[in-house]
């Protein structure tokens, strides 16, 4: 299964998406105090990568706190796909919450992490900072627009989704409720980082070797398995599906065929590390909500109907 998932990483998927550049518009500077009821907004923040595309749909009545919705291993530079209504279509399922979406560009390959360096492969300028930027900048500069920087809560899925989880135990005073869905919770299994580095070289060619070295301190840090005992008294909602073709898989193409089989290997590898992950919490008797679907692939839709499951519980944890 490590192999043949290794393989499918590498693949562009029904979920999948193409290489990014980062926004290079003109950043936003000094915004005013507000909190735009229910709307729809694009901004330009500044960081250390340089300015970065921040898609937001604020609360609904004005309220601070948010709910950043990170994307997944082929992330684009156009649009953060939790923001289209043909895929994770998150402003819809959050319309009339009192929750602003916070919903990053960018970030291909990233795992949302601080690199150890520019990636060798790809000829990058910079070095990726998303830890840096989504933990200590963008919530700087969405304080001016009435986002409370402590009472958010980070959801994810594939890529996103161990970072959600990441970032959530390492910065537990921002975040309050995390969730990740068909996750890869246990990245130091054996096979796991040959496989994340084929991904990662067809997304972009992206040396993981830049992002952090093997079985490193920096590479443990980033592996939801080892850093499980600070997820105490954290709300989770964690989900992977079987892998067995569901009511969203309806190929109707060879292409759709092979996009699909790519897609059920994704998720049956999800599924393993995230049964894995699970018995670890309950080794260390740390509660979360589990979720494993009978049927279901590595796409969209399913993150979509995941993503409702999760909401009242974020609603919850933030008293929104």
């Amino acid at each position: 299964m490590m192999a043949a998932g290794a393989a499918a990483l590498a693949l562009p998927i029904a979920a999948g998406m193409v290489a990014p550049t980062l926004a290079t518009a003109a950043p936003t500077h000094g915004p005013v105090l507000r909190a735009p009821a229910g709307g729809f907004e694009e901004l330009m923040v500044p960081s250390t990568m340089g300015p970065i595309k921040v898609q937001v749909k604020w609360a609904s009545q004005g309220g601070d706190a948010a709910l950043y919705l990170l994307d997944g291993l082929r992330a684009k530079d156009d649009r953060n796909a939790w923001s289209d209504p043909a895929e994770g279509d998150g402003p819809g399922i959050f319309a009339n919450d009192n929750i602003t979406l916070v919903m990053p560009v960018g970030g291909q390959s990233s795992f949302y992490a601080d690199w150890y360096s520019p990636s060798n492969t790809n000829g990058q300028k910079y070095t990726y900072r998303w830890e840096t930027f989504l933990t200590r900048e963008l919530p700087d500069f969405l304080a001016g627009y009435g986002v409370s920087r402590t009472n958010n809560a980070i959801a994810g899925l594939s890529m996103g989704g161990s970072a959600a989880l990441a970032l959530a135990a390492y910065h537990r005073e921002q975040f309050k409720h995390a969730s990740a869905f068909s996750g890869y919770l246990n990245i130091s299994a054996p096979g796991m980082r040959e496989a994340i580095r084929i991904a990662m070289l067809d997304a972009g060619r992206f040396n993981v070797d830049s992002m952090a070295a093997p079985w490193s301190p920096a590479w443990l840090r980033m592996d939801p398995f080892v850093f499980a005992p600070q997820l105490k008294g954290l709300p989770m909602y964690i989900s992977a599906a079987s892998g067995l073709p569901g009511p969203y898989d309806q190929p109707n193409s060879a292409v759709g065929v092979f996009n699909t089989g790519n897609a059920v290997v994704l998720e049956a590898l999800s599924m393993v590390n995230t049964r894995a992950f699970q018995a670890r919490l309950g080794q260390l008797g740390i509660p979360a909500h589990f979720d494993f679907p009978g049927a279901g692939t590595h796409s969209w839709r399913y993150w979509h109907d995941q993503l409702m499951n999760a909401r009242p519980g974020i609603l919850a944890a933030l008293n929104a």
